[in-house]
């Protein structure tokens, strides 16, 4: 039996109308933000002005314009969601808090993946039902993606869907107590693109005074372009829609005209003689930063922000597995690999090899991958973070490992999110091509893990040793957990050198 009721909650610019069932109170596509139209998609997010009469929260509302993404053969449909739901007003949150909503409770604000150009707070993944039922208020942000949230278009604020997610910390500072939340004990996580632009938020000096604690799952410190490889890849953009580089000849497209566009920017040459390109050619988007957000937080950003985390352990398995790149690898495929992101490849290969002596070219390749991408910027990350505050630093590396895809995708990128929000019993989830495979988790190991998070996002301490630079301390969670002193030494070292690129 349906028990769920009606329940209004008044924000500052008017009322919504959620539904309160046993486990939480639901209030879907409440807006932080003036819907972005014409050229308003290409300038900093606006106040969204007041309605007067009761708005419908019940409903998941419109999503951010995206193509269709699939990676071959795995669902990853839990995790990118019901794709582009038509519609301007996207610029909105999701809000699950307890029934009660007796106030003063710490709050998360999620930060979905997607490469920058995919994924919405409608996803299954992200039901924040566990987190309300263990005393949360979470909020999760829909931001603008790929050309109308981070081309680099001159004219046009850079990094447009990192100050749409500025803009939903600041809708929490001013709402969130209504909901029951204490806008005191803000904690903003994300994850992939999502996480990334965590690590730009901490770097993003406005932001300072909206959040206390930060989790970073599977981003990068060092994953910004710069303005050199931004300007090639809105050359390429705007050479796809026929137009000049300004904001006017943008504003005039739609926005089926602009994500069309954006599909087609694949394959772009972004190395120059200072940079290799950190996303190695996964997404044509990114922020667009002067300086790596992993240098400003060195420089002392967000010093008084408590840190977690962390990657998999298999990061590179997802780009891999599911389009039958993995079994196939060769030693050239291996060397291609660190070829393309660090400037002494035959020494990082050798430093694999040594680390790894029964790894197979595919793990290899997959190890450097994952690494290019995800663990190099998170060691450095880390390290800058903890250089600046030293007693709030925390490391995880996630390695329960899926048995989908014949047992091979592993302990692979955004495999710890349904263990972080408690939603490894969907049935969506499991299968031979679902993203935890035919084998049931270990018991208690999806508790285990979103309670550390809850007691992060509450505490400052997830439960483990901190991270510093000397011990680098970091939680292995499997089945069993155990903290490992700087588990990943030999190759952390490897990417600590100049990275510029040679010749």
């Amino acid at each position: 039996m349906n028990s769920d009721t009606d329940v209004v909650v008044t924000t500052d610019r008017g009322a919504v109308r959620g539904t309160r069932g046993d486990a939480a109170a639901v209030f879907l596509g409440v807006p932080y933000a003036a819907a972005p139209r014409g050229a308003g998609r290409f300038a900093p997010p606006q106040e969204r002005a007041p309605w007067d009469d009761v708005r419908d929260a019940t409903r998941p509302g419109p999503t951010a314009p995206q193509a269709e993404r699939r990676l071959g053969s795995i669902d990853m449909s839990p995790y990118f969601g019901t794709g582009w739901g038509h519609g301007d007003d996207y610029l909105t949150v999701n809000v699950w808090t307890p029934p009660g909503m007796t106030g003063g409770l710490p709050v998360m604000v999620f930060v979905h993946g997607g490469g920058f150009v995919a994924g919405s707070t409608n996803a299954a993944l992200y039901d924040g039902s566990a987190f309300a039922r263990d005393g949360v208020v979470l909020v999760t942000v829909n931001y603008r993606l790929g050309i109308a949230g981070f081309l680099d278009v001159p004219g046009a604020p850079a990094n447009r869907g990192l100050l749409d997610v500025v803009a939903a910390l600041d809708w929490v500072r001013r709402n969130i107590t209504a909901f029951g939340g204490d806008p005191r004990n803000v904690t903003l996580f994300g994850q992939s693109a999502g996480a990334t632009i965590v690590g730009g938020v901490l770097a993003h000096r406005p932001a300072s005074g909206l959040f206390r604690r930060a989790i970073v799952q599977s981003g990068s410190g060092l994953g910004a372009f710069t303005t050199e490889q931004a300007a090639r890849v809105t050359k390429a953009a705007t050479e796809a829609l026929g137009i000049e580089p300004r904001v006017d000849q943008f504003a005039r497209l739609s926005d089926a005209q602009l994500v069309e566009a954006a599909s087609r920017l694949g394959g772009i040459d972004l190395r120059t003689e200072t940079h290799y390109d950190p996303l190695i050619g996964l997404s044509p988007f990114s922020l667009v930063l002067d300086e790596q957000p992993a240098v400003s937080v060195a420089a002392g950003a967000s010093a008084d922000v408590d840190l977690l985390i962390g990657t998999n352990t298999e990061e590179g398995h997802l780009y891999l597995v599911p389009v039958d790149k993995f079994a196939s690898s060769d030693a050239a495929d291996v060397t291609r690999a660190a070829t393309a992101s660090h400037p002494s490849p035959v020494e990082l290969v050798e430093s694999y090899r040594s680390s790894r002596p029964r790894a197979t070219s595919g793990e290899l390749r997959s190890a450097i991958m994952g690494d290019a991408l995800f663990g190099a910027g998170s060691w450095a990350l880390a390290d800058a973070h903890t250089a600046q505050a030293p007693s709030s630093t925390f490391a995880y590396e996630f390695g329960w490992r899926s048995e989908a895809l014949d047992g091979q995708l592993g302990a692979t990128h955004a495999i710890e999110l349904p263990f972080v929000f408690d939603t490894a019993d969907l049935p969506v989830l499991n299968g031979p091509h679902a993203m935890l495979g035919p084998r049931r988790p270990p018991t208690g190991l999806a508790t285990r893990m979103h309670q550390a998070w809850v007691r992060f996002a509450r505490t400052g301490d997830p439960g483990w040793a901190r991270y510093d630079d000397r011990r680098r301390s970091t939680v292995h969670i499997d089945a069993e957990w155990a903290v490992v002193e700087d588990p990943r030494g030999e190759e952390r070292q490897a990417w600590s050198v100049d990275r510029r690129p040679r010749g």
